[in-house]
């Protein structure tokens, strides 16, 4: 079974051979990639291998090890960084606590900007620095649902260590553009702010590239976009600051030398792995793996490419249907999500579900994450029932 599918052409998916690679495609129409990801045939392989090693090997540490630098080395070509910048973590959150142990608040730069894109457990890490001296502040959207430059530009000063933007709305799907965060890492870095981006409802949609963007830290996962599991997620430092950055949440696989097995000392990696923690997430590296190995051989350009074009068929249409959207219509404001707005958003999931068309919802709105995978009929049917559920959308 081959891993990946190439582009029929090197601006065009193949979309109808490559929805023959999710079996849930077969009878569901899946519209919840901003939940969970859908399970590729060789994930699902890739799993069944590392089971299989179990019942014949027990253990295979010098495989486990290097397929986790393995994915280490394919986060940092999906980033476009270097392999030292990468740690793999056990979640977003785990990332975003190492930088958090990392920082010092005690002083008169203590400030923190938190977007108001940003998903729970975001917000509430930083909320959880104010033990340590942080102040949280947060920079609300516009009446329109997105969160202008200018917002940032009023709140950035000597007194910011950090500023955290979630690249796309978890709630409705709005999304900073590269321009635009940009120019806030540019206020930060010139007033000494670092900023962290959380990419966890972008990477694997469109090309994301840290080097272009100049933040300093990236956050997200394997289990939505990328195809992968739960368990497992990513964090990258930009290169010049790891030396300067020392977590105070650590563990052995932290370490310069993780054989080093020295109880007397700590000594941090001279790489991102610094930021690492226990034992690697072994069954979910099997899962991570496989998942990129179908993002980066499709190709963020072209997945791109096909999830605007569906998102932006789909917003067509339910303008026809005169169906109220709370995501932008910009494709530069917009991430792979659509939201709807709904008078009961759990009532619609569960009715739609009914359907066989699966869907999430947040904060009011009824939520479809788009993927490579969804193409047009999907949209049609999930408007049909959207048509017919009408009474519960606002």
């Amino acid at each position: 079974m081959t891993n990946v599918l190439a582009p029929a052409r090197a601006d065009r998916l193949d979309v109808a051979a490559l929805r023959g690679r999710f079996p849930t495609l077969r009878d569901t129409t899946y519209l919840n990639s901003g939940s969970y990801g859908l399970l590729a045939d060789s994930v699902a392989a890739a799993v069944e291998s590392y089971l299989e090693t179990r019942r014949t090997k027990g253990a295979d540490w010098g495989d486990w090890v290097a397929r986790a630098e393995r994915v280490r080395a394919q986060m940092a070509r999906l980033l476009n960084a270097g392999d030292d910048e990468i740690a793999v973590t056990a979640s977003a959150s785990a990332g975003m606590n190492a930088i958090a142990s990392a920082l010092d608040f005690s002083g008169e730069r203590n400030r923190i900007l938190v977007s108001d894109y940003e998903f729970p457990t975001s917000a509430q890490i930083w909320h959880a620095q104010e033990r340590r001296g942080a102040v949280v502040q947060h920079i609300p959207e516009d009446d329109k649902g997105v969160i202008p430059v200018e917002h940032f530009e009023r709140a950035i000063d000597e007194r910011t260590r950090l500023v955290v933007l979630s690249h796309v709305c978890y709630r409705h799907g709005a999304k900073f553009s590269d321009e635009g965060i940009k120019e806030i890492v540019r206020l930060a870095h010139r007033s000494g702010a670092y900023v962290l981006l959380d990419s966890f409802q972008l990477a694997g949609t469109e090309s994301l590239d840290v080097n272009a963007l100049d933040v300093d830290f990236v956050v997200g996962g394997m289990l939505k976009y990328l195809l992968g599991s739960a368990g497992i997620g990513y964090l990258c430092v930009r290169q010049a600051l790891i030396a300067e950055l020392v977590p105070t949440a650590t563990g052995w696989f932290a370490q310069a030398d993780i054989d080093a097995m020295d109880i007397h000392a700590n000594d941090p990696s001279p790489t991102a792995r610094r930021f690492q923690a226990g034992t690697p997430p072994v069954p979910n590296c099997y899962a991570a793996e496989a998942g990129l190995d179908i993002i980066l051989g499709l190709g963020t350009e072209a997945i791109g490419q096909q999830v605007r074009a569906t998102t932006r068929y789909a917003l067509d249409r339910l303008a026809e249907a005169g169906i109220s959207v709370a995501t932008p219509p910009e494709d530069d404001l917009r991430g792979p999500m659509i939201a709807i707005r709904a008078s009961d958003d759990e009532e619609l999931v569960r009715r739609l579900m009914a359907k066989r068309i699966v869907t999430s919802s947040r904060d009011g709105n009824l939520r479809a994450g788009f993927h490579f995978y969804n193409d047009e009929a999907d949209v049609d049917r999930w408007i049909a029932a959207l048509r017919a559920e009408r009474e519960l959308l606002r």
